[in-house]
């Protein structure tokens, strides 16, 4: 379904396991930053009003799914602490040129790129449900799999919908490809791209 190029392979888990702190503090950062992608659409593009709707959903939903993060790490005695350098969603960004582009092509990249960020999180919780020793975080993970693939539809949806489908779909097969270089260079740290 996520048509991702390059899978996670299982043995990253082993790394995640070895410092759940770690992993849950990058977890926890990744959600309050798709909250405030969210709002920063409904900022940037407030004249799209299914989208104004449909973000300001999301946002609520990325920040209930930090909540619970941080809840799980109070429970742990595991502090936050301070936010994380993502490498993969800088190198995701050099992807796209902004400059001399129209605002409906400018909006259709910012929608493409949180759908590729929901699928390869999407695909991580799997790997995560599906191999972790820790139930409680299997469970976790198995659920937040589910939330996070009904984000990816949806961008990918809002993406055809203000777009040519077919320009679209061309687009979107193209940044796949892009995306696979880019995680090819990934999976060897606790982190949820890393």
């Amino acid at each position: 379904m996520l048509k991702l190029r390059l899978p996670t392979d299982p043995r990253w888990v082993n790394i995640a396991e070895k410092n759940l702190e770690e992993i849950l503090t990058d977890h926890a950062y990744c959600e309050q930053k798709a909250a405030s992608t969210a709002i920063s659409l409904i900022v940037q593009f407030p004249e799209y009003t299914e989208l104004v709707s449909k973000m300001s959903e999301l946002a609520q939903e990325e920040m209930e799914h930090f909540q619970r993060v941080h809840q799980i790490m109070e429970q742990r005695n595991i502090p936050l602490g301070r936010e994380r350098k993502d490498d993969y969603i800088h190198e995701l960004k050099k992807y796209f040129s902004y400059g001399g582009r129209s605002r409906l092509n400018v909006l259709i990249d910012k929608l493409l790129f949180a759908a590729m960020i929901e699928a390869r999180s999407c695909e991580r919780f799997r790997v995560l449900s599906e191999n972790i020793q820790d139930k409680e975080l299997a469970d976790f993970y198995h659920e937040l799999m589910k939330s996070e693939a009904g984000h990816y539809s949806m961008f990918l949806l809002l993406a055809k919908k203000y777009g040519d489908p077919d320009d679209v779909e061309e687009r979107w097969r193209k940044f796949l490809d892009y995306e696979s270089e880019v995680i090819a260079k990934f999976g060897k740290s606790e982190r949820i791209h890393g």
